[in-house]
């Protein structure tokens, strides 16, 4: 083939599968295009990918609760000691990626 695209059609349960990879815009854009093609051929595809839209906007939207500034103090000592004292046995490091 020469610099021809070639049209892949992907069934309801691939689409399906991808439905969190597709929201998160972690799929590459030919594979948004296919799945994007079969949503507007397929009703219920259409609607479970709805469904999944609103739960995730109705999460977004409740879950919005405030970490009071004593835990997140309490947490980060709680690292901070965890780190120096895996340096202190020869550990991971300060600044090391875990």
């Amino acid at each position: 083939m020469t610099g021809e695209k070639v049209e892949r059609n992907i069934n309801c349960r691939q689409a399906l599968h991808r439905v969190y990879d597709f929201l998160d815009g972690e799929i590459t854009p030919e594979t948004r295009d296919q799945i994007a093609r079969h949503l507007d051929k397929c009703a219920p595809c259409l609607r479970a990918f709805g469904f999944e839209t609103e739960i995730r906007r109705l999460l977004a939207d409740k879950c919005r609760d405030k970490v009071p500034e004593e835990l997140k103090t309490r947490i980060a000592a709680v690292i901070d000691h965890e780190d120096k004292a895996r340096a202190a046995v020869g550990g991971v490091t300060e600044g090391a990626e875990l």
